[in-house]
């Protein structure tokens, strides 16, 4: 891993993808475990809230590579109007499928919850990972 200094926009990318198959293996083993504790419902609410955090990460990653681009004088940016479109849709949708959600299935709420913030815990991890390999 390089310094700091020396992070481009592919190392963004890959800790990004990194952060996401994180948060996909903790959302498989977490959703198992409460399927035998608490039922599939609080499961596959956990599963909503994991799948929503992690299409916002990656089209957090999007939104952010083509700003770095446009930032580049060097290189060719897409237009910002379909990434900006393309990210207030996927917020449109967030809000429907949390709504379906909540309403048909019977499960925790905190599962849902705790499926949001797996995103968070993800990025976390991630951050401590280039923090101690920029630090060692």
């Amino acid at each position: 891993m390089q310094a700091l200094d020396s992070y481009t926009d592919d190392d963004f990318r890959k800790t990004v993808f990194h952060a996401l198959k994180l948060l996909a293996a903790v959302a498989a083993v977490a959703a198992l475990l409460l399927w035998w504790k608490m039922g599939w419902q609080s499961a596959v609410l956990l599963l909503v809230g994991a799948a929503v955090s992690g299409s916002g990460l990656f089209e957090w990653m999007q939104l952010m590579t083509a700003v770095m681009k446009r930032m580049d004088r060097g290189e060719r940016a897409k237009p910002m109007a379909p990434v900006m479109a393309l990210f207030f849709l996927r917020l449109a949708l967030t809000l429907v499928v949390l709504y379906v959600s909540l309403k048909l299935l019977n499960g925790s709420v905190i599962a849902l919850a705790a499926g949001l913030g797996l995103g968070v815990f993800a990025l976390t991890v991630e951050g401590i990972r280039l923090v101690k390999a920029w630090t060692a």
